[in-house]
C-alpha cells in the first residue's frame, strides 16, 4: 500500500536525480516528484546540471532514481551511478527515461538494479512499493537483472509536476529577446510521438503512440512556474502539433489567464505544413518562434532518416511560418553516412540566402549522427557499410563516413564551434569561419563575409541561452566540463 515506506526507509529518503534536460529545470524529477508525493512518499532531489554531486544526500538515500532522457544525461548518469555506488552501495538505483530503456542491458551490467522506459511514473510509485513491502518485482514497465522488459507505454492518469525542491529558475536557461534576458519555464502538453523517424530515439520507445498531459495540468505547472518568476514557456513536447486541438487548447487558456506570456515549441516540418492555418493564432497568442528539425536539405538523406518531408517542403515551410510572423529556428544533423561536401555547403548556402545565421545555434553544423543502442537504423541496410562495434564508452555505434575528408569536417568545425562558444563570438562570426572552413576543403572561394564587429546584439533573433544538441553527443570537453563542475 502507498505510503508504509516512510515506516520501512529507518530515516532514509527517496532522491531523485536529474543529470542534464537541456538547461531547463527538468521535468524527468518534477513529474516523479508529483506521482510519490500524491500517494505520500516524501522525496528530495539532485539536479547536477547546475548543482554539486551532494554526498550527504546520496547517503541518506534509500532509493535513487536517476533520470536520463537525453544521450548526454545518461552518460553522465552512469558516472552518477558509480558515485552513488561507492558512497551508499546499499540503495537501490533505478535509472528512467528515453534513453534508459534503450541502454537497458549495458545499464543493468554496470550499477542499475532497475530501469524504466516510456510512461515511467506509474511503474516507479509501483517499484517503490514492492521494495518496501516486499512484494513481487514482476511490475509492467520493470527491467531487473535477469529480466529485462518492454518499456511501459501505457496511458495514466497525469499528476501535476512538483518543483518545490528543484533549484531556481535563475539556475537555467534563458530567453533572450530584444536585448534582455527573461526567465524560462519549461512544460509539457504531450509526450511520446506519432512518427517513425530511424534516428530518433523516441519510436523504438513509443513506437508511434503519444499521450497528452490535460490541459488542467499543464495550466496548473504553467501558474506555478508564473509564480516562480517566468515570463516565456518552453513547450518541452516532442512534437507540439502530435495533437493540434489539444495544443490549442493549451494554447489558448494559456494567453486567456497570462496574455503577457510568450512562448516556443517544436514542431516536425510536415506538421507545421499540414496545420499551417492554426499558425496565425498561435502567433497572436505570443508564440516567439518554433523549433524545427530540418536535419538537411537532401532528399536522399531525409529518405534515409525517413523525416517525412522533402527539400521542397522546407522551402514551403518557410513561406508559411513568414506569413505567419512566425520565427523559426531550424536544427540540422549535417554529418551523416550520406551527406556530401557539396550537401554540407548547401546547407550553409541555405542559412544565408534566407537570413537564418541568427536563427541557427552554431552547434547546428556540429550535429553527427548518433546512433544509440535500440535505433531503428540500426535495422536500415542503407547503414551497415559504414556502420562500427558498439562502443561502450559513449553510448553509442560508431560509424565513418565514405569520404575521410567528411570526418575531418566535423572535426575541425566542432573545434571552431566549440571554442566560439567559450569565447561568446557572435554567431554571425563563427558562421563566417565555418564556412571558411567548407569551401576551402571543397577549393572554392569563399562568398562575401556577413559579420560584423559592430552587430547591434539588440537585434538578435529571440532564443535560448542553451544551445539545442538534444540526440547529439557532447563534445569531449563539454562533457568533462559538465563532469569537472559537479564533481562527478
Amino acid at each position: 500500500m502507498a505510503g508504509v515506506l516512510h515506516n520501512n526507509m529507518n530515516g532514509k529518503t527517496i532522491l531523485l536525480v536529474s543529470c542534464y534536460e537541456l538547461g531547463h529545470q527538468p521535468l524527468g524529477v518534477a513529474f516523479p516528484c508529483g506521482f510519490l508525493q500524491q500517494v505520500g512518499y516524501a522525496t528530495d532531489t539532485l539536479d547536477i546540471a547546475v548543482e554539486p554531486l551532494d554526498e550527504t544526500k546520496i547517503a541518506n538515500a534509500w532509493f535513487v532514481g536517476i533520470s536520463v532522457p537525453m544521450h548526454t544525461a545518461l552518460r553522465l548518469g552512469v558516472r552518477v551511478a558509480e558515485r552513488i555506488r561507492h558512497v551508499n552501495p546499499r540503495c537501490h538505483i533505478c535509472f528512467y527515461g528515453l534513453y534508459a530503456s534503450l541502454n537497458a542491458d549495458y545499464l543493468l551490467e554496470h550499477g542499475a538494479d532497475f530501469i524504466i522506459g516510456g510512461e515511467y511514473e506509474t511503474p516507479l510509485v509501483a517499484l517503490i512499493d514492492a521494495l518496501a513491502n516486499g512484494g513481487s518485482l514482476d511490475i509492467a514497465g520493470i527491467s531487473r537483472r535477469g529480466h529485462v522488459g518492454r518499456p511501459y507505454v501505457q496511458r495514466q492518469p497525469f499528476v501535476a509536476p512538483q518543483r518545490s525542491s528543484l533549484p531556481p529558475l535563475s539556475k537555467y536557461a534563458r530567453l533572450e529577446h530584444q536585448g534582455t534576458q527573461r526567465l524560462v519555464g519549461t512544460v509539457e502538453a504531450s509526450r511520446g510521438c506519432l512518427h517513425h523517424c530511424r534516428h530518433c530515439p523516441i519510436p523504438p520507445v513509443y513506437g508511434g503512440r503519444f499521450f497528452i498531459v490535460p490541459t488542467d495540468i499543464v495550466l496548473n505547472d504553467i501558474r506555478q512556474l508564473v509564480e516562480a518568476g517566468a515570463t516565456h514557456i518552453t513547450f518541452g513536447d516532442p512534437d507540439f502539433l502530435n495533437g493540434p486541438g489539444h495544443a490549442r487548447r493549451v494554447v489558448r487558456a494559456l494567453h486567456n489567464e497570462f496574455p503577457a506570456l510568450t512562448f516556443d515549441f517544436t514542431a516536425k516540418v510536415e506538421h507545421l505544413l499540414k496545420h499551417q492555418a492554426i499558425l496565425p493564432e498561435l502567433a497572436e497568442s505570443g508564440c516567439l518562434f518554433v523549433v524545427s528539425a530540418f536535419e538537411s536539405l537532401s532528399d536522399t538523406v531525409l529518405a534515409h532518416l525517413e523525416k517525412g518531408h522533402t527539400r521542397a517542403d522546407i522551402h514551403k515551410l518557410l513561406d508559411v511560418v513568414t506569413e505567419a510572423k512566425l520565427a523559426l529556428r531550424p536544427t540540422w544533423v549535417p554529418f551523416t553516412p550520406w551527406t556530401t561536401l557539396d550537401d554540407y555547403i548547401d546547407i550553409l548556402q541555405f542559412v544565408r540566402d534566407h537570413k537564418l545565421i541568427d536563427y541557427v545555434d552554431p552547434v547546428q553544423y556540429t550535429i553527427r549522427l548518433l546512433v544509440p543502442p535500440g535505433s531503428n537504423l540500426l535495422r536500415q541496410p542503407a547503414i551497415q557499410p559504414f556502420l562500427g562495434a558498439l562502443d561502450h564508452q559513449h553510448l553509442s555505434y560508431r560509424w565513418r563516413h565514405p569520404d575521410p575528408c567528411m570526418d575531418d569536417l566535423h572535426k575541425t568545425v566542432s573545434a571552431l564551434v566549440e571554442q566560439a562558444a567559450q569565447s561568446n563570438e557572435h554567431p554571425a562570426k563563427t558562421f563566417d569561419r565555418v564556412c571558411q572552413v567548407a569551401y576551402a576543403m571543397r577549393g572554392d572561394e569563399m562568398p562575401e563575409l556577413i559579420s560584423t564587429a559592430t552587430r547591434d546584439q539588440t537585434g538578435r533573433a529571440p532564443r535560448l541561452t542553451e544551445p539545442w544538441f538534444c540526440c547529439a553527443e557532447p563534445t569531449t570537453s563539454q562533457f568533462d566540463a559538465l563532469q569537472r563542475r559537479r564533481g562527478i
